[in-house]
């Protein structure tokens, strides 16, 4: 451990703070020989009081589907009993104790958490975790899941990883980098040397640790003494790891043949476990006996049943410097052990291992194994059994299915990139119409992901059109799915031309209605009260249906969509949030961030800013772990834009410039203009109305037409009047009540006349872009159609009519509606927009402090402790809080513990009295 004195003191800080009951994880990376495996060591030899559970990373097993997961927890498997239902059932189901699948991956990472939480109960814990590259990737993101998480449990999490060497990656942890050693602490680590052979070898081994020990451990009798040529050591100098590998390579040769063998057997086993080993190198020749010589010589390490090697790169060593045909035979023998029902997934990929080529039957095992992984949500592993038993089989059309089913649990594992290399490798034509459809759904994905939706779009329609014909039933999810990725670009155009594919189907015909005419359209669609009409009883039929227990995600989706495009945020909310709790329900994960991302939508046309944070906040992590790059840009414009709202200009700035990065080379309208809105709104607020008007014109301009700008054509209008261009305002102010007298002119689907909030804003741009005469009715009719609906836009309205009131010397009226905007700006915490009402009041002769309503309990609170405090305050359990905020039960206990002094209370009851007027706006 020479020269880790730095990365010594961490890991004890670590095991410390476990001791104390805080929770900490780290990553360890760096080149292979660098010392990872030592200090994971360290820190195991220093854990005294902790328990310690280990995993190591198999290369050759990386894809069995939660085979590490099994390895870290196989000690204490009995605490499996203990969790709630769901997630036990999780945990058994991918272990193959059970036959139930995981119903999604965040109940299985909740249950891990919960898992580890519970075992910590009984004093801290010590996980490590060492080559997690070569894990399976479900383990990997099962583990980082909780480790990402911990914070009050006494669990130290500690993974290390092989840089550069592929395989699964571990994201979100804190990360230190091992550096090389220099040359005087790597002299230290060669004694006994002459001068020049220590130079020699400090030299060649370029600050490697292991490099170092196994370099000048190979050193024959004469070079030890100082009989050096010139010539590197090992006659040539293949880079790290390299010639580490080779140093090992020389160690295994040297042992008698049968040992060898055993080493092999070891090596491409995953689990460990010495009975199976032998008994599988017994098919091979090999004995138990046959063991001692790698024993004493170091290599591997035997402890009661299991069998470890002694560092990962002697593993790697044995397996690659044996023969193919040897490999091949290990293999065979281990395929043949391991015939119990839990190892039916291992059996498979081992003959898949030994198969040279294609195969059927073998073929068929890893489908089955790749279905086993589906149902488990292990959909990477699921991804690489399809890919591999398309490998082995002859027949074009079969290996074009699995070929396709491989690129699809991809796509729902995240793997984008891995997504599209698989389908380029799809023979073409596909006869199947059934087959060509999900392969136009998966080109439209990676489409998504890497390029533009309109392009994603058009895939999806050129195969409706090429297949619907002969296989009608694929019409609707095909359309459904385009004209959703249309909504995204923000292209009326396309959105016309999809839903003139098929009007007549459900979720199509409202955007069919709408966008008849495209972005023609976009100056007078409005005025088509008959098209619009038709749209609303086709809402109001969706909408029915949506309300009925079973309706497709997609469907759900959709009809929220055009609520909300209609200006009924009421209904959308409700059919929102119904899409997320089908999500949750029915553990249709990759769903969750867009629903959820609907929901915060139309909680922020609301004016419910505190809901609508949380719900974004949760979408974003949860698109990030799924690396859903594109749900992220939206997700981070809606973000953007309620950091706005308070006047937090760095983090505005910020989350819309990553949003653009991402939407602006691929074309994403609907992104770039929620990105460049949120942009103005900042600007707006603060008082530059000119930027913001720029910047809300382009907005508009991404867009390119009303019905699809319509959120942000109440702020054009009114940069453009304090701006001093009101010839800029009149066009989005008559668009805006155009559309407000065709959505409202008639019953809508709330029980209410109407859209009031949408008149009301319609109103408000009627009344600054009057004359004076009528400015005033105007303004009276905003604030009373206001009413019970955003509390943000109605004191946005009543500022302008307080400005107005006192621009006319009415300064008395001016104070009323002033003093009203203040409070609700205040209780929203809209920083720049109560500044302008204080100065407003100021100006029109205020005397009453002005200094703002002192911050009330909540703001005592950290971000975490108050989504935990505001679901508390609804009566969720700690179980509850913990499963949606994706936190231990411990954790969410140790947040209250912290919150109820700052709050003032000593029980939960005391919670919703004292925290609903703020956590309801």
């Amino acid at each position: 451990m020479q020269g880790r004195t730095a990365e010594r003191s961490r890991i004890e800080e670590m095991l410390a703070g476990g001791r104390a009951g805080t929770s900490s994880a780290l990553l360890i990376h760096g080149e292979a020989g660098i010392g990872k495996t030592t200090l994971l060591d360290y820190a195991a030899d220093r854990a005294d009081g902790m328990r310690i559970l280990r995993a190591e990373g198999v290369e050759t097993e990386m894809e069995l589907a939660f085979g590490g997961l099994h390895q870290l927890l196989l000690p204490a498997l009995d605490v499996v009993d203990t969790l709630p239902g769901p997630q036990a059932a999780a945990l058994r189901g991918v272990f193959g104790l059970t036959d139930d699948g995981a119903r999604d991956r965040f109940t299985l990472g909740l249950a891990v958490l919960t898992m580890l939480a519970e075992i910590a109960g009984d004093g801290p814990l010590l996980c490590l975790v060492d080559d997690a590259q070569w894990l399976d990737q479900p383990s990997v993101e099962m583990l980082a899941f909780a480790a990402r998480r911990l914070q009050a449990e006494g669990i130290v999490m500690i993974f290390a990883v092989r840089d550069g060497a592929g395989g699964a990656t571990v994201k979100g942890l804190p990360a230190l980098l091992l550096e090389r050693l220099d040359r005087a602490t790597a002299a230290t680590l060669v004694p006994g040397l002459p001068p020049y052979v220590v130079e020699r070898v400090v030299e060649e081994a370029q600050g490697n640790p292991l490099a170092l020990i196994e370099l000048s451990a190979a050193l024959s009798p004469a070079q030890r003494a100082g009989q050096l040529s010139p010539l590197p050591l090992r006659e040539a100098a293949p880079p790290m790891p390299r010639r580490i590998h080779d140093a090992f390579v020389e160690q295994i040769r040297g042992l008698p043949e049968p040992a060898q063998t055993l080493l092999l057997v070891a090596a491409v086993d995953d689990t460990g476990e010495l009975p199976l080993v032998l008994k599988a190198a017994g098919r091979l020749g090999a004995a138990l006996d046959d063991l001692e010589p790698a024993e004493r010589a170091g290599l591997v390490l035997l402890s009661g049943e299991v069998l470890r090697f002694r560092h990962p790169l002697i593993r790697y060593a044995a397996c690659r410097s044996a023969p193919l045909t040897v490999r091949i035979a290990a293999h065979r023998a281990l395929a043949g052990v391991l015939d119990a029902p839990r190892h039916s997934h291992r059996r498979a990929w081992h003959l898949a291992a030994a198969s040279t080529g294609p195969d059927e039957a073998v073929a068929d095992e890893l489908e089955r194994v790749a279905e086993w992984a589906g149902n488990r949500q292990a959909t990477a592993s699921a991804s690489a059994a399809y890919e591999r038993a398309a490998q082995l089989t002859a027949d074009p059309h079969r290996r074009a299915r699995r070929l396709v089913r491989a690129a699809q649990k991809a796509a729902d594992a995240g793997q984008d990139e891995r997504c599209g290399t698989l389908a380029d490798q799809v023979p073409l034509p596909l006869e199947d119409p059934g087959l060509a459809a999900d392969f136009a759904r998966v080109r439209a994905v990676v489409e998504l992901g890497y390029g533009s939706p309109g392009a994603a779009a058009r895939i999806l329609v050129e195969c409706a059109d090429a297949i619907g014909a002969v296989r009608p039933d694929t019409l609707s999810s095909l359309l459904t799915d385009a004209v959703h990725a249309a909504f995204s670009a923000g292209d009326a155009d396309l959105i016309a031309e999809v839903a003139g594919r098929a009007p007549h189907l459900p979720q199509l015909v409202v955007a069919a209605c709408l966008f008849d005419e495209g972005a023609a359209g976009a100056r007078d669609a409005a005025a088509e009260v008959s098209d619009v009409s038709a749209a609303l009883d086709a809402l109001a039929d969706l909408v029915r249906i949506g309300r009925r227990r079973g309706a497709h995600t997609m469907d759900l989706l959709m009809t929220g969509i055009h609520c909300r495009l209609a200006a009924d945020h009421a209904t959308a909310r409700e059919i929102a949030a119904a899409a997320v709790a089908h999500c949750r329900a029915e553990g249709v994960s990759g769903w969750l961030p867009t629903t959820l991302h609907l929901l915060a939508q139309t909680e922020l046309a609301l004016g419910l800013h505190a809901d609508a944070s949380a719900h974004a906040a949760e979408a974003l992590r949860l698109a990030e772990y799924y690396d859903l790059a594109h749900r992220t840009a939206h997700l981070r414009a809606l973000l953007a834009a309620l950091a706005a709202v308070q006047g937090q200009e760095e983090r505005t700035r910020r989350l819309s410039q990553d949003a653009l990065a991402y939407t602006r080379p691929r074309s994403v309208g609907r992104g770039t203009a929620d990105a460049l809105w949120a942009q103005g709104l900042l600007e707006l607020g603060l008082g530059r109305a000119e930027s913001a008007l720029e910047l809300l014109e382009s907005a508009y301009a991404e867009l390119g037409h009303s019905l699809l700008a319509l959120p942000l054509l109440p702020d054009l209008v009114e940069s453009a009047v304090r701006s001093g261009r009101p010839e800029r305002a009149r066009e989005p102010a008559r668009l805006l009540g155009q559309w407000a007298a065709a959505l409202g002119g008639r019953p809508g689907l709330t029980a209410v006349d109407g859209r009031p909030g949408l008149a009301a804003l319609a109103h408000r741009c009627q009344a600054v872009t009057a004359p004076d005469c009528e400015a005033e009715e105007l303004f009276r009719q905003a604030v009373r159609l206001h009413e019970g609906h955003s509390a943000f836009d109605r004191a946005r309205t009543q500022l302008l009519y307080g400005e107005w009131l006192r621009r006319q010397r009415r300064k008395v009226d001016a104070r009323d509606q002033l003093r009203a905007a203040l409070e609700d700006f205040d209780a929203l915490d809209a920083r720049p927009w109560s500044s302008r009402a204080r100065s407003e009041l100021r100006a029109a002769g205020e005397t009453a402090d002005l200094t703002g309503v002192v911050a009330g309990p909540v703001s005592r609170l950290s971000p975490q402790e108050r989504e935990v405090v505001r679901l508390a305050a609804g009566g969720a359990t700690n179980r509850e809080i913990a499963e949606q905020l994706f936190l231990s039960p411990r954790t969410v206990g140790h947040h209250l513990y912290r919150a109820f002094p700052k709050l003032g209370v000593s029980t939960r009851a005391e919670l919703a009295p004292l925290l609903a007027p703020l956590l309801a706006t």
